[in-house]
């Protein structure tokens, strides 16, 4: 495309967009609302993603040995388990640690009470294996290879955590596709009513130009340039106010419940808009060109 030819296709674009106010705005707003719909639905997931993440990373699985197991099968073990797919850390815990950990929860401030088992360890041959993993849905794969592994006497797992956060995965994963899908439909749907308006207004001037012989590339253009601005200024007004919003509502929530701070963490906003930015921008842009695209596309005959 020549630069004046370019110039006089966003000119028409820009005119068609004043011709069409009502519309224009209405396909504006609507954009905004998807893409702002979209932004704060793909915060929460994020974050939430974000929080399942760490509650995973947090899960593990217990190997304890043979007691007849030497020291060298009990390495030979840490080191096979280290290089098993979907394992993140591999922390070793002996009888001591065991049983130290064991009774800090279990007598709490009442330490003295187990005073009578300091040259008697309770937990004697329990030192163990605690086993993470970056993928909680991993576990059972784990559960089994370490299962297999000579030395190992049982492992101990958390099947009700590890389906529920799976489950919760699954979910998200499904509820987010179907909530995209809609929005972008709306979307197209909205932009398509504008470009067809304004193709209604000029109905004639387009007959006009295609019987002198104008090109449906140069009919098309105007209308092209105008889904493309609409769907650039729907995306990019909601994107700024999601970005002030962000950090207001996340210190909010930490200063309104207090309480949280201690146990989940929210993700800074711009690792948010690392990805949120140029979605959101392509989104409201490849909207405004498909909606406009196939919608003057429709009425090039003539």
């Amino acid at each position: 495309m020549k630069i004046s030819t370019f110039g006089y296709s966003m000119r028409q674009g820009v005119k068609n967009i004043g011709r069409n106010k009502m519309f224009s705005i209405a396909s504006v707003a609507t954009m905004a609302a998807c893409i702002f719909l979209f932004g704060l639905f793909y915060a929460i997931v994020v974050n939430f993603n974000y929080i399942v993440e760490k509650a995973e990373k947090g899960v593990a699985i217990t190997v304890f040995f043979n007691e007849d197991a030497t020291q060298a099968q009990k390495d030979a073990i840490g080191t096979k388990l280290k290089d098993t797919d979907g394992v993140l850390s591999v922390n070793y815990i002996s009888s001591d640690e065991a049983w130290d950990n064991f009774q800090g929860d279990y007598f709490g401030e009442s330490a003295e009470l187990a005073e009578g088992f300091k040259s008697d360890n309770p937990l004697a041959n329990s030192d163990n294996y605690e086993v993470y993993m970056d993928d909680v849905a991993k576990q059972k794969d784990v559960v089994d290879f370490a299962l297999g592994l000579e030395g190992v006497r049982k492992v101990n797992k958390s099947d009700i955590v590890a389906k529920t956060l799976t489950s919760v995965n699954r979910l998200v994963g499904y509820v987010s596709i179907a909530i995209i899908i809609i929005l972008l439909a709306v979307s197209v749907f909205l932009i398509s009513n504008t470009v067809t308006m304004g193709v209604t207004v000029r109905r004639e001037e387009i007959a006009i130009m295609k019987y002198i012989g104008a090109k449906d590339g140069f009919v098309r253009a105007p209308f092209i340039f105008e889904g493309l601005i609409i769907g650039f200024i729907g995306a990019v007004i909601p994107l700024v106010l999601l970005y002030f919003m962000y950090e207001k509502a996340i210190q909010y929530v930490m200063t309104r419940f207090s309480l949280l701070k201690n146990i989940i963490d929210f993700l800074p906003v711009i690792d948010v808009y690392r990805t949120l930015l140029p979605v959101g921008l392509a989104l409201g842009v490849g909207i405004g060109f498909i909606g406009s695209f196939f919608t003057i596309r429709k009425h090039l005959r003539v």
